[in-house]
């Protein structure tokens, strides 16, 4: 059986700015997710102590609020990255502009997400850093974070005397009270534990197909490229004069 080789080369995509953006999103989330859980639904804890020796609850949202604001900060410095970093980290990956970029979303969704065939595996639907698929589920993502930073803040707007969760009070009107913008605040929380279960599914897929070093990419910042793909991709990405 004849086989085709392919000439490889060790390319930096990654900045360390993305790398840090990236694992910090992870640690924080989690905590947020757990310590989210456990103010949503508290565990009846039996203890002889006295209330007042008894602050594990207060704990449990200091830690959520620390870690939400740690995420907002967060969020805020890869938006600027965005405008500032290399090509790869670069806005106009996370949202599709073009007819390329959604016939690259189908093509994802075909392959990767419905497991099709793929009977036709060109060079030009292989990206090198995001495909168009995985950058604009980043891009719904971040509005779906923003959604889930105004109803935290709306939340604590009730009992906080800061300016900053008390700015956000509006939300609750506009959400139907005080219920229904923790049962939204909620839900968000399911739709992005969905989200990170796609993520990590389609992660260690590509890195079985492809072994291209996806899943070590966002420790090193590195990952191997076919040297004809990398020409491809500077023909096609010029981030001055394409939209």
């Amino acid at each position: 059986m004849l086989t085709k080789s392919f000439t490889f080369k060790r390319v930096y995509l990654w900045e360390l700015p993305v790398r840090i953006f990236h694992w910090t999103t992870v640690f924080t989330t989690i905590t947020l997710i757990i310590t989210g859980f456990i103010i949503a639904n508290p565990p009846a804890i039996n203890s002889n102590l006295e209330a007042s020796s008894s602050y594990w609850f207060g704990y449990v949202r200091m830690i959520h609020f620390i870690a939400a604001m740690i995420l907002v900060a967060n969020v805020f410095f890869r938006i600027y990255w965005s405008f500032v970093g290399n090509k790869f980290a670069h806005w106009r990956n996370f949202i599709p502009l073009s007819k390329k970029s959604w016939k690259n979303i189908w093509y994802v969704l075909k392959v990767d997400i419905f497991l099709m065939k793929d009977k036709e595996h060109k060079l030009s639907n292989i990206s090198i850093g995001h495909n168009y698929l995985a950058a604009f589920s980043y891009f719904i993502m971040t509005l779906l974070f923003i959604f889930q930073v105004m109803t935290g803040f709306a939340l604590l707007s009730e009992t906080s005397s800061w300016w900053l969760p008390k700015s956000f009070g509006w939300v609750l009107n506009m959400c139907g009270g005080d219920i229904f913008t923790r049962y939204l605040h909620h839900f968000s929380t399911w739709m992005f534990m969905a989200f990170i279960a796609f993520h990590v599914y389609l992660v260690m897929y590509h890195d079985y197909l492809e072994a291209r070093g996806e899943t070590s990419a966002m420790i090193s910042g590195y990952k191997f490229v076919r040297s004809e793909r990398i020409a491809k991709e500077n023909e096609d990405f010029n981030p001055d004069t394409k939209a």
